[in-house]
Formats: structure tokens, sequence, C-alpha cells
């Protein structure tokens, strides 16, 4: 595998290190140690998978807190998404910023999500679909979201939304949360 360090600090973007034969090819997608060499938590306790019938659906923004807070491993196992984190980490020197990242079927790249990062993502073809392998047990009461049209983060999706669920919706605001103890802004 190939690991590239993004803008945010512990995020990486991880790309397949291809063995080609007539065949086609073989490629690890996952490994313990690898990840430990990086500095990354290679826990899976469980994986996750998400269809999307119409191109331009959203989830997100979607973390959860400590003590439940969660890794995750992406990957577009069919169509293309663009995929967004957000560091919500107030000691993090990359606090509130975020990246987009391309992943799709066809690049088979993946997004490594450090714990406290919001997470979503669009679908840019019908019938997408998401791989997470995620590194915490979902614990409802430990969840937590940002809008994903909150203008303090003024995310460039690059369709119009078309599907969405009422709970992504109605996340608050950043400037209506307290994120880290404090109040922000």
């Amino acid at each position: 595998m190939i690991f590239t360090k993004t803008a945010l600090q512990d995020a990486f973007i991880i790309d397949l290190e291809e063995k080609p034969d007539h065949r086609g090819f073989f490629a690890r997608t996952f490994c313990a140690q690898e990840f430990q060499a990086h500095g990354l938590k290679p826990i899976v306790a469980q994986c996750n998978l998400s269809f999307n019938y119409k191109k331009g659906t959203l989830r997100g923004m979607h973390y959860q807190v400590l003590p439940a807070a969660e890794t995750k491993l992406i990957r577009c196992t069919k169509g293309a998404i663009y995929d967004v984190i957000i560091d919500m980490r107030p000691e993090s020197p990359s606090f509130l910023s975020h990246i987009g990242v391309e992943l799709t079927a066809d690049n088979h790249r993946a997004l490594y999500v450090p714990e406290m990062f919001a997470h979503g993502y669009q679908a840019l073809a019908d019938e997408t679909e998401v791989v997470y392998q995620v590194g915490e047990f979902y614990t409802p009461g430990y969840e937590k979201g940002l809008r994903y049209d909150d203008p303090f983060f003024n995310i460039d999706w690059p369709l119009d939304v078309t599907e969405i669920s009422d709970k992504d919706l109605n996340w608050p605001l950043l400037r209506m949360m307290s994120v880290g103890g404090t109040s922000s802004r």
C-alpha cells in the first residue's frame, strides 16, 4: 500500500500497490502492520456497506466522540464519491480544517479517517457503493454531526444535493455547537 499524508494531521490517502499479471492484478487493501508503521490505528471493529441509488445523494457529516471515537477506512467499490473529512480535534494543528478526495471504483483509492474527524460524502454516480472499515462500534449516545452546508466550512460539493436524510439536514451549524468544551465562534 502507498500511504500519502494529507493536509490534515493524521489523515492519509491510501493507494494500492498493484501486482499485475495476465489475469488482472492483486493488491493488499489493509494490513495491521503497515497501518501501525504509519502511526495509524489498525483496529477494525465492524465493516459497513452503504448503497446510494441516485447521483447527488449526500451522507454526512458524522463522527463519534470519546470514549467511542471511530477511525474509518473508506473505499468506493462501485461508482464514485466525493469524500470530505473535517478535523474536530481542538488540540490538532488542523482543527476545523477539511479536505475532499474523489474515491472511485476505478482508482481503488481509500481514505483513512482518524478519530474525531467528521466524515461525509456525495455520490457522483447512480448506484454507488461505499465500504467502511470502522475502528469502534456504532454507539448512538456518542454520535455527533455537522451540517453539510455549514457556511463556516464552505465545502464545495461537486453536485446539487438530490437526496439527504432529515437527520443530516438537521445537524447544528458549528457556531451553535460546543467543540472541545467551549463554544465555537
